[in-house]
């Protein structure tokens, strides 16, 4: 079912609010766009992702507001540079990115699930996950060992 969710950085200078949906497979609410990035979470193999242990959730623009903090942020890019990696200026934290890929319907935001308020363990446990190959750029594949995701 479609949320809306808080969250933010460690220190609380950024805060954000968005509209997402981490109920489990047949309970989910209908996706904004076409294609399984807007049904379900991921986990990235890639040196970013893993170094992060980002766990994510794709919203649209429309759906994601920083209610605090903007200024605090902080950017990074790497690789292609297609993707803006965002961190608190002040502890670090990296609560979401953005970026716009047409494969995606264009503009999104990523929303690190680590950076909600408290979103019940149970609830996570049943959220539904898939994992890419980011490592290989083949972000459409499952990488062949997941145990360090």
């Amino acid at each position: 079912m479609l949320m809306t969710r808080h969250g933010g950085c460690h220190c609380g200078d950024v805060r954000f609010e968005c509209e997402i949906d981490l109920a489990p497979e047949g309970q989910r609410s209908p996706p904004p766009r076409p294609g399984v990035w807007w049904t379900t979470t991921f986990r990235c193999n890639c040196t970013f992702c893993r170094k992060t242990r980002m766990w994510k959730v794709f919203t649209t623009p429309e759906r994601f507001r920083v209610t605090q903090g903007e200024e605090k942020l902080v950017e990074y890019r790497h690789g292609a540079c297609e993707i803006q990696h965002v961190f608190c200026g002040r502890c670090g934290l990296h609560p979401f990115a953005r970026a716009s890929f047409e494969l995606l319907g264009g503009d999104f935001v990523c929303v690190n699930i680590a950076c909600l308020d408290y979103v019940d363990p149970q609830e996570l446990e049943a959220t539904p996950i898939v994992y890419e190959d980011g490592i290989n750029d083949a972000c459409d594949a499952a990488p062949r060992f997941t145990g360090y995701l």
